[in-house]
């Protein structure tokens, strides 16, 4: 059974962020509002947590959750082997809907899934979702919706499909867009988007165009792209 704090009530804000943090320490499941549509969250760094969120979703282990993190410094913290245009990308979107899917550092303690020594990252501009990881640290967060049904856009929705695995639903609302974040895979020699969400192919080649660099579409090879780049 999950409690339920609106959190656009600024009365109500704090006691929401407390039972949050509280139940993300106890290995719970929480739904938080983002930027883009509803997160279904956990603590990263616990096996178990993370293990709690595939299940509810009925994802498997082959599909690891991103992790959400509250300042773009936390990203030096899990990723290695960064490109200096990825460090553009994040500069110019962060806060905001771009996921960054990186070589995760060798020491970090955590099972995601099936990684394959990545992790994608984003840093949401949503104030109850920042105000949350600052509290939490980084936290393993998926779409809030069953896999196969859309992502749910406010807390309605979250609750109809998610209510019996989470604890904690904090209802900021219905999301600004409807759009997911836009997922950059900065793994490789150039950008390849994996993903496109609310911000588009053309925006993303304008913001690397002083680097030089070229952005392939998800249909496209790794060469491609370089026109407008």
């Amino acid at each position: 059974m999950s409690t339920r704090y609106h959190v656009s009530d600024e009365a109500m804000l704090e006691a929401g962020l407390t039972a949050a943090t509280t139940a993300i320490r106890a290995g719970e499941l929480v739904v938080l509002p983002t930027d883009t549509v509803y997160g279904l969250g956990a603590d990263a760094f616990d096996p178990a947590a993370v293990s709690r969120l595939l299940d509810a979703k009925g994802r498997g282990r082959e599909m690891p959750p991103p992790v959400l993190v509250g300042s773009p410094a936390t990203l030096d913290a899990l990723a290695r082997d960064l490109p200096s245009w990825a460090r553009v990308l994040v500069d110019k979107y962060w806060p905001g809907p771009l996921t960054v899917v990186v070589r995760q550092q060798t020491s970090l303690q955590w099972d995601l899934g099936e990684t394959r020594g990545t992790v994608a990252v984003r840093m949401p501009a949503d104030k109850t979702a920042l105000e949350l990881l600052a509290r939490t640290g980084p936290l393993a967060v998926s779409s809030a919706n069953l896999t196969g049904r859309p992502a749910a856009t406010d807390a309605d929705q979250a609750a109809e499909m998610l209510a019996d695995a989470v604890t904690v639903i904090l209802d900021g609302g219905p999301t600004a867009d409807d759009r997911p974040s836009t997922i950059v895979d900065c793994t490789g020699a150039q950008p390849r988007i994996l993903r496109i969400g609310a911000i588009g192919v053309d925006e993303l080649r304008d913001a690397l165009a002083e680097a030089e660099v070229a952005v392939a579409g998800p249909d496209e090879p790794e060469d491609a792209g370089s026109s407008g780049a």
